[in-house]
Order: structure tokens, then sequence, then C-alpha cells
């Protein structure tokens, strides 16, 4: 059984994904979540870690004179719950590189675009100011630069003549829905190698 810790900042409609696969879907039996953790105490995540039993801690980034120390809270909790992989759901600050070395090729994230393709902040926008006809979604471990680690899964997404990027974000969340909880699948099923830079 893979135990996962989840980070998140906001409305944790992928940490609501993943929840649901667990309960009734391919992640039944495979994983569970020991831990939620929120650097925002107003996050709506808290309250569906809440409604479903999941013990949540808030650690407030506001809280604390420097990261290393902010970061150190967390790297505690989740060595305290011997988690096996930590999952970025929504998890809107940058981890240090001694958080990423601290849990090497143990960190997941989701990010809304096609990898390497636009990387960072606001990436529906970037996708429709440049014209692209296809975006999309990418699973990738994390490593220590910004959406640059080893991709594990992704799926296309195709640009609409009208989309703007509200519409075109809300149909490539449809997708983040299907495949995080998929690479989690795969790497507690121990299909995911890394070789490289290349996920086999």
């Amino acid at each position: 059984m893979l135990k996962l810790a989840i980070l998140v900042s906001g409305r944790g409609s992928n940490l609501q994904s993943i929840i649901d696969q667990i309960e009734s879907g391919i992640l039944k039996g495979k994983a569970q979540i020991a831990l939620v953790i929120s650097n925002n105490p107003q996050a709506y995540s808290l309250e569906r870690a809440k409604k479903h039993g999941i013990e949540s801690l808030v650690v407030d980034s506001d809280k604390f004179k420097d990261k290393a120390q902010y970061e150190a809270q967390i790297i505690l909790a989740i060595k305290q719950k011997n988690v096996d992989l930590i999952c970025l759901a929504g998890y809107m600050k940058l981890l240090s590189s001694e958080f990423v070395k601290t849990f090497k090729h143990k960190i997941i994230n989701i990010h809304p675009a096609l990898l390497p393709a636009f990387p960072g902040l606001h990436v529906q926008k970037k996708a429709l100011d440049y014209g692209v006809k296809f975006s999309g979604c990418t699973v990738h471990f994390v490593d220590e630069g910004c959406d640059t680690g080893p991709i594990i899964v992704q799926t296309v997404v195709p640009v609409l003549a009208n989309d703007t990027e509200e519409t075109l974000s809300a149909r490539i969340l449809e997708q983040e829905h299907k495949i995080y909880p998929e690479a989690i699948r795969r790497i507690a099923e121990g299909q995911v190698k890394i070789v490289g830079r290349r996920v086999m």
C-alpha cells in the first residue's frame, strides 16, 4: 500500500480526484493518503480532507521567518508518517533543492500544460497567446528546476478557436483528474522506473 502525502494550497479538485479513486476506483487497495498538508489555513482542500476522515496539517508559510524553517516542519511531518510518495496538488510554493534532495524521486506534480512547453504559471494564457493547436497536462517527478522533472504521463487537449483561459483550463482540469490517479497507480504497481530523463 503506497502511503501518500498531498501538499495543497487551494480548492483541491485534484486531491478530490485522488480520494475518489482510492475510495472506489483504480487506487482502491493500492494507495492511501496518510496526510494532507496546506500552507494556506483557508484552503478548501482542508475541508475535503476532513470530510473523508483524512488527517490534515496547516503549516502556514507566513508564520516562519524563512523557507528553511517552514520546510523543516513539513519534512518532519512527512517523515513521521513514513510516506512513500509526495503529491503536489495545486501547491503554490516552489520547493527548495534541499527538500527535493531529501525526497529524491518521491515527489510528483501535476502541471496544466504539455511540458516542456509552458512551465510556470498562467500557462493557458501562454498557450493561447502563442497560438498552439494543442495543450494538455503532465504528471512529472519534481526535480530542482521549475516543472523540469522526468515526465510520467501526459494527455493532449485540443485548443478550440473560441477558447478563453477559463474554458481551456476547465477542459484541461478534467483530464488532470484522470491522469494524476493513473500516475499514482503506475507507481504503486511498480511500473515506473527513471532512466536518465525518461520514465520507463
